[in-house]
């Protein structure tokens, strides 16, 4: 299963067309999400270990692009990516999700640590 770190997400998105799968109820996309990105609020669902939930959208997913997968902090987003990758989509999951997106858009300490940790491991 694949993830992209936010530098590298956001390279990639100026050149290609991503789909960006925005997990969060719905008040936490309100509060803020990736410009452009689209809502299935699953994240309770895919956290109880329920991808049936996920599975009820795909109509509002393209199999056509890839999907960027995003939560609050990356961990439940990798299950949406694991179901999406299942059911023959090419996913992955952003690095730190939407925690990781603020702090590479801010610049911010931790994210700046995580990046060096990202570039020594694997």
């Amino acid at each position: 299963m694949g993830k992209i770190r936010p530098a590298e997400f956001d390279e990639r998105s100026a050149r290609e067309d991503v789909f960006v799968l925005d997990i969060r109820p719905r008040k936490n996309y309100r509060d803020g999400h990736i410009s452009g990105s689209h809502n299935v609020p699953v994240y309770d669902d895919l956290r109880g270990g329920d991808a049936s939930a996920l599975r009820s959208h795909l109509d509002e997913i393209p199999k056509d692009r890839e999907v960027v997968t995003v939560c609050k902090a990356g961990v439940v987003a990798r299950r949406a990516t694991s179901a999406l990758q299942e059911d023959g989509y090419e996913a992955t999951t952003l690095a730190g999700g939407m925690r990781g997106w603020r702090g590479y858009e801010n610049n911010s300490l931790g994210y700046r640590a995580m990046s060096l940790l990202w570039r020594v491991l694997p």
